[in-house]
């Protein structure tokens, strides 16, 4: 999580030296969590079909090896083409190590682990800007691959010595074809949404062919899917309620999460000409209180085992804190700033990691693997194309605005261009002062699109199904649904569990399987 933000405040130094274009600006960031969002879902299946151990460790040598190709990058592509390498080994590790936890711990108790993993997953994606300020400023940008490379070396050993080795339930193969098309579609998808207004008009020919493309082959993957042995998303998941309700406020949090860390650094140092670890300082009571919400929230679902009077209250925070970071402008005082970013913290502490433990919950523990892996994915896709697409948004309304607000300034911008990301103290200090008010007002209007997504993750969450947390782990809830089947075939006892029973939640009833001749509960195996 600390890759996919440790670059953002070190962007423009980053084009600057390697000698990129604004494209290669989007892409440096938007090349991991595309590499992320497409491996995440192979890696949950693989998760349920092969050891987790050797995933993990498969993982963290991906991870390493794209780190140590983005620090020795000599031009933009290279470093494009290591954060991808990057973001295949952090699919890996944001699925597989779920899986793991949920191998051992139960949903009831989960809560308080999840917290804490919570904490450390928003807190590496928040960090990130601090950290790679901070080490941008004394050290150099590449710095910050080798920082995290070695962490990824040190976590590997750590892992080789301690995992112990699991295997999933069944071996079967894997739908390669359905992967590939999914990869596909979801990067046209990308990249319409990123360069679509900006490289070529919304309404072209080349907008329409890309799009056109786009929908045909996530139309196939889907038709792939649907008949494939071992789907990568099985489609039956969502004729559950419950997990389609936790993919639709998953997206959301997704797009808050990378949104608020990248246009709030890029709004700091454009708009207010901030350097990028003043920058980075001014957004951590956002790392704070997403920190202490996961944690304390995580605690409480685990001691009462109510979690949705929690996530309604967080999602809520959420939305207001990002409706209020909609009006933000160039004078707007760093407190307030403050306590809008505590708001959206709040939320996103309190909501993240716990819709991956209400849909673990809420299907068979057979497909806890590609649930959890789902869950993730689609997280990861609302940030991936919600950021491309706001980006894309922010550098229209520049574009748009700057030219007004010059007039209404009576400066002229001498055919400077207020996007272009270039240095902004080669600018005249008139043109500058249009350029900060105009990126301001732009990335406030991100943040209004981001706060109308928040509101429907609120209603998302409100209609949720409020289900009891199971007090069994994975491989129990398994044996259970096992032994009852087995019980089920023998003696002329007839297994009435149906599929969507066994998706369900032990609620500590007690009761066993239904003996059909004359309607009386056997006792519980």
């Amino acid at each position: 999580m600390l890759a996919t933000s440790i670059v953002s405040t070190s962007l423009p130094r980053v084009v600057q030296d390697l000698n990129g274009s604004q494209t290669a600006f989007t892409w440096i960031v938007t090349a991991t969590l595309l590499a992320i969002t497409v491996s995440t879902p192979i890696w949950g299946k693989l998760g349920d079909l092969l050891s987790r151990r050797a995933l993990v460790l498969a993982a963290l040598i991906f991870f390493i090896a794209g780190s140590v190709t983005a620090a020795a990058a000599p031009e933009a592509l290279t470093l494009i083409a290591g954060r991808a390498v990057q973001g295949i080994g952090a699919g890996g590790l944001l699925s597989l190590i779920q899986i793991v936890l949920a191998d051992i711990i139960s949903p009831r108790e989960r809560g308080k682990y999840m917290g804490l993993l919570g904490a450390v997953t928003a807190a590496g994606t928040i960090a990130g800007p601090l950290v790679g300020g901070l080490v941008t400023d004394l050290f150099g940008w590449r710095w910050n691959f080798v920082g995290s490379g070695v962490i990824a070396l040190g976590s590997l050993v750590v892992v080789a010595l301690t995992l112990p080795a699991t295997r999933g339930t069944r071996h079967r193969s894997v739908d390669y074809l359905g992967a590939a098309l999914i990869t596909l579609g979801i990067s046209g998808l990308l990249i319409w949404v990123s360069f679509g207004g900006v490289h070529f008009p919304w309404l072209s020919i080349t907008s329409a062919v890309l799009l056109a493309g786009t929908i045909v082959t996530l139309a196939s993957a889907a038709w792939v899917e649907s008949r494939a042995r071992e789907p990568i998303i099985p489609l039956s998941l969502f004729r559950n309620r419950a997990f389609v309700l936790a993919v639709c406020a998953s997206v959301a949090v997704g797009v808050a999460t990378y949104g608020v860390a990248i246009f709030m650094s890029q709004y700091l140092q454009v708009a207010r000409d901030a350097s990028a670890t003043d920058s980075s300082l001014i957004t951590m009571p956002q790392l704070i209180a997403v920190t202490v919400a996961s944690t304390v929230v995580g605690a409480l679902v685990s001691r009462f085992g109510h979690w949705k009077r929690w996530m309604v209250v967080g999602a809520s925070c959420q939305a207001l804190g990002l409706a209020l970071l909609g009006t933000i402008t160039i004078a707007t005082p760093v407190p307030l700033l403050w306590g809008y970013l505590v708001l959206v913290g709040i939320g996103i502490g309190s909501v993240m990691q716990n819709l991956i433990l209400v849909a673990e919950n809420s299907v068979h523990p057979g497909q806890l693997g590609v649930a959890t892996a789902s869950i993730t994915f689609f997280r990861t896709l609302g940030g991936t194309v919600g950021v491309a697409a706001l980006g894309a948004m922010v550098a229209w309304r520049v574009s748009a605005l700057a030219p007004v607000v010059a007039r209404e300034a009576g400066v002229s911008l001498d055919g400077a261009d207020p996007t272009s990301g270039g240095d902004g103290a080669a600018l005249p200090a008139a043109v500058q002062a249009v350029v900060a008010q105009s990126y301001a007002r732009g990335v406030g209007d991100a943040y209004l699109v981001c706060a109308g997504l928040a509101a429907l993750a609120v209603v998302c969450i409100a209609c949720l199904p409020p289900v009891a947390l199971s007090t069994k782990t994975r491989g129990e809830r398994i044996a259970d649904a096992e032994r009852e089947a087995a019980i089920g075939l023998a003696g002329g006892v007839v297994d009435s569990t149906s599929p969507a029973e066994l998706a369900q939640p032990d609620t500590g009833s007690g009761d066993g399987p239904r003996d059909v001749r004359d309607g009386n509960r056997l006792p519980k195996p």
